[in-house]
């Protein structure tokens, strides 16, 4: 397959030469050409060894950012019955040209299709999904009105099916119990009314139960067969065989009518029914999350124009908009407060849920509560670019995803019916051959198939994942995928970013050192850092202009990546930066040294400065560590996991933080660049690592751990980088993710053993095998009840995880 795509960040033709090294190195990759001028990858792949995700990843590690002009689409699908099913889907859409990934979600009923939209359309997804005998309806608004019309649909079915079945089991098993029957339907009596009338009143049960017949017939006959085909070839054979048997009553051979199956038909019918409702209702609890959010935004805003009020649908809404909200009312859109201040609860964004300040300046975010004040504000995001809609849509991802630990219950679930079937008639048979018994053979047969159930292993970890994933968004907590929500509680190594991570990312100057005018000390840092974008000097700067100090006109600027800056003020040469800097340009820094090592001991960043390569004084900048940090660090080392923390900042300074917060490892005085290759590092001495950071040069570390963790307050690229993302820049929100992790994975691994131990102990025990050592028989109808309840325990079990607190 050849690929172009679009790279982001390359401003070189080096850059270029490292993307094209990157993406060479990829198994499968033919050849892979980097056009710097129009800023294209031209890539030949084979798609069975490499995938277009694989492809990103080595681009963002290299440092740059793939865009990749493909195109998701989101389908409902209508029809399926188990993981056979979503299977065979999975299978029929991968074949088209043009896909390159495909996902059935048996729990949403959905299947998200990533596609060239120049290759495949809609149109040829919603043929290839008709051809494997399913249904596939565009989702555009992803409402919910036609799952309640689905469960509205099978009450309406269980409660009509119910009142047939309960005087046809009445009918047919009253006499067993010793329950008085009227002579007119009397078996002994009259056997063909008592035949004639089971039969009347199995023939609605099986009628509105058609789909079971339509799907699993259809699915059988194009060799995918499903849940459903084991349900009517069970169910047809108790009915046709009941049939026969009423046929030849009729015609005066009155013994048949002590082995009728009727009854069995239409009550395994019936409470398979029962189950379906049961576990469409609870399917729609563990996709409460997403209905939650979507129904957070209000409909309409009072926006200002031409200095009047206008009330409008909030689709109609624009970027710079100016947008009143009174106390008690939503913020419709994001936007910056533009005039009067308010608390506003943002908890269903961070999950904190103490009302943050807001003023002039201050960013707001849709969907949140205004708690007090009046405020008018401006527009600056709508529609799909919200952060609500990105969090909507990072949620649906993530529960479209498959986690790693379902492989297994996939593989099975693709070979279990046949093999059910197959397992059916073996010990039908046998049995039959045994004892030369028709009927207790057709007992085993219908047993067999009616207790197999695969929906139970299909559900098993999308439900957990759905549920963990909605959870972790109403803590502040967005996990992109199922993959990263399994890999987190693996993970034995946490390496932390220091600015604005551990730390506020926010330096206050706290010293200056000079012999002569702290002023002209003053003056001479802020002149020059005022043309650098680094914390350190920005803080510089705020200090000077606070003190009303005079800047001076800079000429000849330049930044020292890991040193500083060199610039010419009044043609006075000055370098201003760290002692890395002062010794490559053999300025003498023995006077200031002592004062240098204090400072930094006191967890302080000491920045020199001199004039025409002599030292004029010493600034101390220090960055205050958040207050969570320490505790936070501590739950995390609770847990049995190590924790690295990597700066730029010189030894003395870092260890003083490191040994504050308690940090195991202190990897100090590393330059940006660097960064993912200490990740690397760890990764190397058989590690599983996350890192945790916020800056544009952390992408690259954030892409090469195992985990990448962005914290929310951090730039676009680094949260795009991620994995995990942190609404709030709160280490405590590690551990929350960390202890989500292990609760769904734990849940996953119940659900699994139910599952799996289900159907281990469940098949055996309808072929007979406790029958055969004298044990009892099961009953097709035990064997229909059982099979619905598994599937719906399996997802009350996964429903637990909806009490996760976080610390």
């Amino acid at each position: 397959m050849k690929k172009d795509i679009d790279i982001q960040g390359m401003t070189c033709t080096a850059c270029a030469n490292a993307v094209e090294r990157a993406t060479k190195k990829l198994e499968g990759v033919k050849s892979s050409n980097v056009n710097y001028a129009t800023e294209k990858l031209t890539i030949e792949y084979d798609p069975t060894l490499t995938t277009l995700e694989d492809i990103k990843k080595a681009v963002n590690k290299a440092g740059y950012k793939a865009i990749i002009q493909e195109e998701k689409l989101t389908f409902k699908v209508e029809g399926m019955t188990c993981t056979a099913c979503a299977n065979a889907i999975e299978r029929a859409t991968k074949k088209l040209e043009g896909v390159s990934e495909s996902v059935v979600n048996y729990a949403t009923e959905e299947l998200v299709v990533t596609i060239d939209s120049n290759m495949v359309d809609k149109g040829k997804i919603i043929k290839a999904v008709s051809k494997a005998g399913y249904k596939a309806i565009v989702d555009e608004d992803r409402n919910t009105v036609s799952n309640n019309k689905s469960i509205m649909n099978l009450k309406i079915r269980f409660i009509l099916s119910a009142i047939f079945v309960v005087p046809l089991l009445y009918v047919s098993m009253g006499t067993m119990f010793g329950l008085p029957v009227f002579d007119i339907i009397d078996p002994n009596l009259n056997p063909v009314n008592f035949s004639v009338l089971q039969l009347l009143l199995t023939l609605p049960i099986v009628i509105l139960g058609y789909k079971f017949y339509v799907v699993g017939f259809k699915t059988l006959i194009k060799g995918a067969p499903n849940m459903d085909s084991l349900i009517a070839i069970g169910t047809s054979a108790a009915f046709i065989y009941s049939l026969y048997l009423t046929i030849t009553v009729i015609g005066g051979n009155h013994h048949g009518v002590h082995s009728l199956y009727y009854e069995s038909a239409g009550v395994i019918i019936t409470l398979i029914t029962l189950g379906k409702y049961f576990e469409a209702l609870s399917k729609g609890k563990t996709s409460e999350a997403i209905k939650k959010l979507i129904g957070l935004s209000p409909k309409t805003a009072i926006v200002i124009r031409d200095n009047k009020e206008f009330v409008i649908d909030i689709n109609e809404v624009v970027v710079g908009d100016i947008i009143q909200v009174k106390p008690g009312e939503k913020i419709p859109v994001d936007g910056q407060v533009v005039n009067g201040s308010t608390y506003i609860d943002e908890s269903m964004i961070s999950g904190e849920s103490i009302p943050v300040l807001k003023e002039v300046g201050s960013n707001v975010v849709g969907a949140s509560i205004n708690k007090n004040g009046t405020i008018r504000f401006k527009a600056t995001k709508v529609g799909k670019d919200m952060m609500i809609s990105q969090i909507i849509k990072l949620v649906e991802e993530a529960q479209g995803t498959k986690a790693p630990i379902s492989k297994l219950a996939d593989i099975i679930s693709g070979y279990f019916v046949p093999i059910v079937i197959v397992l059916a008639f073996i010990s039908g048979i046998i049995w039959y051959i045994i004892n030369q018994d028709f009927n207790f053979a057709l007992t085993i047969f219908i047993s067999v198939l009616v207790i197999a159930c695969p929906c139970s292993l299909g559900l098993a970890t999308p439900t957990a994942i759905m549920v963990g994933t909605g959870k972790g968004a109403e803590n502040g907590v967005l996990i992109k995928s199922g993959e990263a929500l399994e890999t987190l509680h693996k993970v034995n190594v946490i390496v932390f970013d220091k600015t604005g991570t551990i730390t506020e990312g926010k330096p206050e100057v706290t010293d200056l050192i000079s012999d002569d005018s702290k002023e002209y000390l003053l003056q001479i840092a802020a002149s020059c850092e005022i043309k650098s974008e680094h914390p350190l000097g920005e803080a510089i700067v705020r200090n000077a202009i606070s003190s009303n100090v005079e800047l001076l006109e800079v000429e000849d600027f330049e930044a020292i990546t890991g040193g500083g800056i060199r610039a010419t003020i009044k043609n006075n040469k000055v370098l201003v930066g760290n002692l890395r800097l002062m010794k490559d340009n053999e300025i003498d820094v023995s006077r200031f040294l002592d004062q240098a090592n204090r400072l930094q001991s006191e967890a302080k960043t000491a920045m020199y400065v001199a004039v025409d390569y002599k030292l004029i004084g010493l600034i101390a900048v220090s960055d205050k560590v958040k207050t969570s940090s320490k505790e936070s660090i501590a739950k995390i080392k609770k847990m049995g996991i190590k924790v690295a923390m990597i700066t730029g900042d010189n030894n003395q300074t870092a260890q003083a933080i490191g040994n504050e917060v308690g940090i195991d490892y202190i990897l100090s005085e590393v330059l940006p660049a660097d960064k993912a290759e200490e990740v690397s590092k760890f990764q190397k001495q058989g590690n599983l690592v996350a890192f945790v950071g916020d800056g544009i040069n952390d992408a690259p570390a954030l892409a090469t751990a195992d985990i990448g963790i962005a914290i929310g307050n951090g730039t676009d690229i680094a949260m795009e980088s991620a994995d995990i993302v942190l609404m709030k820049s709160d280490l405590a929100d590690v551990s929350t993710a960390i202890k989500l992790s292990n609760k769904t994975i734990k849940n996953v691994k119940e659900n699994l053993f139910w599952a799996f131990g289900y159907n281990v102990l469940g098949i055996p025990v309808a072929m007979g095998l406790l029958y055969a050592f004298n044990g009892p028989l099961l009953d097709p109808m035990i064997a229909g009840a059982a099979m619905s309840f598994s599937s719906v325990s399996v997802v009350l079990n996964a429903l637990r995880l909806k009490k996760f607190k976080k610390d």
